[in-house]
């Protein structure tokens, strides 16, 4: 690892004037730290928001929930709100990695960072998800642009993520055993107006399903998976699984998540 300087931040104007060129923010520091440590990464300052107070919290409406970017996996997953409101994203947090992880690391840094094989990312997208951010608010559809890529700019801070609440949900994933990772994870949500499906782990980002939405919102029920052809073009391929295999778990998963609604 590089030598850096490491600076923290009290309030989100104290953090964004700190920000340089060759900055990043540090909140868990899940993905950030051993990606220096590895040398895949380098910068000159950290700035730690990690005790910024507004950055952290779960809000509630009538519509919609608040989630603050330093929250952490475990706030999400032993929340009463979220287990009230979206259980499946507590079951979705409460999924991740190891306990370590859990307690250490950050909404807002899993989707900052947007891992292909991540599972927030999914429930952004079924769940019609608002990024807000220190400068716009971004809708998840526009989000996720490819591998490790959003629509984030530079010293562009990520403030909360705002998720529909659902009529029914849930997500289902096969998980790589070590990691915790999905190898496929797939999050089908039904809203007031729409049914949303959304795939992570089987292809460089995670994605939405459009003949999975269209076959559900005819017919919200497993059987109804039956009839879509999932293609493997495009899906990820490596030691874990193959595209063939991935394009399967995609339909497996996906029954097992209309099931469990």
């Amino acid at each position: 690892m590089k030598n850096f300087n490491f600076k923290s931040a009290s309030n989100a104007k104290e953090a964004k004037k700190l920000f340089s060129n060759r900055s990043a923010y540090l909140a868990g520091g899940m993905t950030l730290l051993p990606a220096m440590k590895l040398r895949l990464a380098a910068y000159s300052d950290i700035i730690n928001i990690k005790k910024i107070k507004t950055l952290s919290g779960i809000k509630i409406s009538s519509k919609s929930l608040r989630i603050g970017w330093t929250t952490t996996h475990y706030e999400v997953a032993s929340s009463k709100e979220v287990g009230k409101s979206i259980p499946s994203l507590s079951l979705l947090a409460e999924g991740i990695g190891d306990p370590q992880v859990r307690n250490r690391g950050t909404i807002g840094g899993s989707i900052a960072n947007n891992d292909p094989a991540a599972d927030y990312p999914s429930a952004c997208l079924a769940l019609n998800a608002t990024i807000h951010t220190s400068k716009r608010a971004i809708s998840a559809d526009k989000f996720f642009k490819g591998m490790f890529e959003t629509d984030l700019k530079k010293g562009e801070l990520i403030e909360s993520v705002e998720f529909q609440i659902p009529e029914k949900s849930s997500y289902a994933k096969f998980p790589n055993p070590a990691s915790r990772y999905a190898i496929v994870g797939v999050y089908v949500a039904k809203l007031k107006n729409e049914v949303r499906v959304s795939i992570t782990g089987a292809a460089n980002c995670a994605f939405r399903s459009k003949e999975l939405e269209l076959a559900l919102s005819s017919n919200f029920t497993a059987s109804a998976v039956e009839s879509v052809n999932i293609s493997k073009k495009g899906l990820n391929a490596d030691i874990h699984a193959s595209a063939e295999y991935r394009a399967n778990l995609i339909k497996v998963f996906a029954k097992k998540a209309v099931e469990a609604c």
